[in-house]
């Protein structure tokens, strides 16, 4: 179960990102070039932001069906459509060719991508934390979150390789696309590991029972709507500071020839991917944290750890060093993964079962549009307008705040019981001064 939800979750992952690291590498100048260099950038990343308003249409049918049919299902769905999507971008003419076509298109796939990227994330942690002990739920719910950096290993890495094998303007030509016509393989392996993955048990009860609840989005809002805020809220510090990499910034930044950096395109790319692999480390370490300190006390602990990687991160990207570049990523995902491993299991803990997969799909969306979303295109307009990037670290040490005190309000859960037999339970409110336990 454990190899099948990290497997499913990384190739999704890297669709998602190898979009988001082109962006400001690669789309910029092939379908957006006309508009100018800052502006063309901007527009880029926007393109980005866009997929993340359609992430909640993706957990709304995805919530909808999955807490009426099963996870399982939803989970082969989204693969199929993810890597659909990534590979017909590496097929699309540019401007050059079609003209006004090009960009329409590109948008489209990218919206594709975020409807099946709103509907994966629920899906894969419940299945990884409905069948865990509750001892180790912190822990095997940090399995599918390491998702997130195996696909950004493998996205930048697919693309720093790319450079080498297709240098200068054979990257730009054709190297760009290798990437994405690899998602064709990649959902391959992904759709055969995940036929054989076990429903969740949580929902195998639920069906026998046949509690399945007919409308479970009306259920949740009408009953739930104040935690769907805060649980959205939650992940905002998280996603903003987790894509100025995610969502190709940093490497947009670091590279622009007229930049204070001006760094090669693929040491960067090679630095971002080896971060990704202290990201995986912290998450893991965070979920097993946990399980022994609480969801909560992880959570304080991450943020204070997430602060101090926002104010390092941009002085030592400015040296202009790819080894200070690197250093600066490797603080950054101290905290990144001490406020993303547990988030599986905190998100299970505070939703009811009969409404759990649209809770923590739809929560998790939500966050994402107000953190990650257009924190890539925040970040460029920032610097272009205040000429320094301390503006951009004030601005996710404000998001991370706003995350802080969404888990002051939250009380921990840690080990309550799933299943339905606790439905009473679980739908006391886990809000500090609503309810009590």
């Amino acid at each position: 179960m454990a190899f099948a939800t990290v497997v499913g979750t990384s190739i999704e992952w890297y669709d998602y990102f190898l979009y988001a690291a082109a962006s400001g590498l690669i789309f910029n100048q092939l379908f957006f070039g006309p508009l100018g260099s800052t502006l063309s950038t901007m527009v880029a990343f926007a393109t980005v932001g866009i997929s993340f308003l359609f992430r909640p249409l993706g957990a709304f049918l995805a919530g909808h069906y999955g807490d009426k049919l099963g996870r399982r299902v939803v989970l082969i769905i989204t693969l199929i459509a993810m890597g659909a999507a990534t590979a017909l971008i590496g097929f699309l003419p540019t401007y050059d060719s079609i003209g006004i076509a090009a960009p329409i298109l590109l948008i489209v796939l990218r919206i594709v991508q975020g409807i099946s990227a709103g509907g994966e994330w629920g899906g894969a942690v419940l299945l990884a934390v409905e069948h865990a002990e509750p001892e180790h739920r912190g822990l095997r719910g940090s399995f599918p979150q390491i998702g997130v950096s195996i696909g950004l290993i493998l996205s930048s890495g697919v693309l720093a390789l790319m450079t080498t094998i297709a240098p200068g303007e054979a990257f730009l030509e054709w190297g760009w696309r290798v990437p994405f016509f690899l998602s064709i393989l990649l959902v391959a392996v992904g759709y055969w590991i995940r036929r054989g993955v076990e429903e969740s048990p949580v929902f195998h009860e639920i069906a026998e029972r046949k509690e399945q609840v007919t409308n479970p989005l009306g259920k949740l809002f009408k009953s739930h709507w104040l935690l769907v805020i805060l649980a959205s809220l939650l992940f905002v510090g998280n996603n903003a500071a987790g894509y100025m990499t995610t969502g190709g910034y940093i490497q947009n930044y670091a590279t622009d020839p007229t930049g204070p950096v001006g760094l090669d395109r693929g040491p960067v790319l090679w630095a971002v991917s080896a971060s990704a692999v202290s990201w995986l480390i912290f998450t893991i370490i965070a979920g097993s944290v946990s399980d022994k300190i609480g969801r909560r006390n992880t959570y304080l602990l991450g943020w204070m750890l997430l602060l101090i990687g926002i104010f390092s991160l941009f002085p030592l990207v400015n040296t202009g060093s790819i080894w200070m570049l690197f250093l600066g990523l490797i603080i950054l995902t101290v905290g990144l993964g001490f406020t993303y491993g547990q988030q599986p299991a905190m998100y299970a803990e505070i939703f009811p079962s009969s409404v759990r997969f649209s809770g923590v799909s739809v929560s998790y969306a939500i966050g994402s549009i107000l953190g990650g979303a257009f924190a890539p295109t925040i970040a460029k307009a920032l610097v272009a307008s205040t000429g320094t990037t301390t503006s951009v670290a004030i601005y996710l040490a404000i998001i991370t705040l706003i995350s802080l005190a969404a888990t002051l309000a939250l009380r921990d859960r840690s080990r309550i019981p799933l299943g339905p037999d606790h439905e009473e339970e679980q739908s006391v409110s886990p809000i500090i001064g609503i309810g009590s336990r």
